[in-house]
């Protein structure tokens, strides 16, 4: 699943002309390390990453996800968005690597 979701972000970022530099997921969430152009609304393209996102995985794996959600989304509506400031994209994507990635 984790494989399928990261084929669907890396689509909607070339769509958005969004670069998706690193990729990694625990077992509730996903770290995403992108570098968007600054007239892109990070809110916008949030919502629609996380909406297309929940379309597609809950139709292709419904039944899997059937034993874990009752509602019809997937995503909640918060997320934490961060600027990479003064920390250098290696330091950034060494973070993201070293999450663990569930079984």
């Amino acid at each position: 699943m984790l494989d399928r979701l990261k084929e669907i972000i890396t689509d909607l970022c070339q769509k958005w002309e969004v670069e998706l530099l690193e990729f990694n997921a625990e077992a509730d969430h996903v770290h995403l390390l992108i570098e968007m152009h600054p007239n892109i609304m990070p809110s916008k393209f949030i919502n629609n990453l996380k909406t297309v996102t929940s379309r597609l995985m809950r139709k292709e794996f419904a039944k899997h996800l059937a034993t874990f959600y009752s509602k019809p989304v997937l995503w909640t509506r918060a997320y934490c968005l961060l600027t990479t400031g003064g920390a250098t994209i290696d330091t950034i994507r060494q973070y993201i690597e070293k999450q663990e990635r569930p079984d």
